[in-house]
């Protein structure tokens, strides 16, 4: 075994597709999971962002695939489940990461396009996600869905209506989806916020915010595999918190 690699690999065998891998949180999930063992399927539209991961992963001693894509555009879903369904005959995770932050905007103002950038990605995305590779994760016996939300989702803010309106819709979709397969096949889903964290996405929406005064991405990758090495019932949340 590599020496980059810990002893415990509690998910040595697993597949896993993470969405939005080649930045930010995605990324830092991605290689959490191969650090863990997981074969780990990287998405995004920046081939060389994913490329730099996916150095990070193998130079780690993990295994990584990478499969760039854009979301919004009509079968790029369909065909990354045919491609991944060529390989393997399974889906054990499916980590949804990917998320399009539009203009922080009072609910007047929001520009149309951009909304609907945010409810494709968001939200229609999601879904379609759900429906292409829903059959790999039964096949799986205990396949997991995770899907990065935010607070804003749950709890209302002024000028975030636009990003908090998907997210509030992206739980209710997952949630549903949860109890309608825990049941079957052994698919169970669980939502993570993973609060205020060190992305690209966070300077966006708070400009004048001292990077350093929030948790790394890292964290938030660590506490996924925790979550991820244990059972837990479908429909759980879970709030990142920010470790010593």
């Amino acid at each position: 075994m590599p020496e980059n690699l810990p002893d415990n690999r509690p998910l040595e065998g697993r597949v896993a597709l993470v969405t939005g891998s080649s930045r930010g949180i995605g990324a830092a999930c991605a290689i959490a999971l191969a650090q863990a063992g997981a074969h780990v399927v990287l998405t995004g539209r920046d081939v060389r962002a994913l490329e730099g991961v996916e150095d990070a992963i193998h130079a780690a001693g993990g295994q990584s695939t990478i499969a760039p894509l854009d979301l919004t555009e009509g079968d790029s879903i369909a065909r990354l489940a045919s491609a991944i369904t060529s390989r393997w005959d399974k889906l054990d995770i499916l980590v949804i990461s990917a998320a399009y932050l539009p203009t922080l905007t009072p609910v007047t103002q929001i520009e149309p396009k951009q909304f609907n950038t945010a409810i494709t990605t968001n939200l229609l995305a999601t879904q379609a996600l759900l429906a292409a590779f829903d059959p790999l994760l039964k096949r799986s016996g205990q396949g997991r869905v995770i899907g990065m939300t935010s607070s804003v989702g749950s709890q209302p803010r002024a000028y975030w209506a636009a990003y908090g309106a998907t997210k509030a819709a992206f739980e209710s979709l997952l949630d549903s989806y949860g109890q309608e397969v825990e049941k079957i096949g052994g698919v169970k889903v669980a939502i993570v916020d993973p609060g205020a964290t060190r992305t690209a996405m966070r300077a966006k929406a708070y400009p004048g915010e001292d990077p350093k005064t929030v948790k790394p991405a890292e964290i938030v990758g660590d506490q996924l595999v925790e979550l991820l090495s244990q059972d837990f019932p479908t429909g759980h949340r879970m709030q990142v918190v920010k470790t010593s």
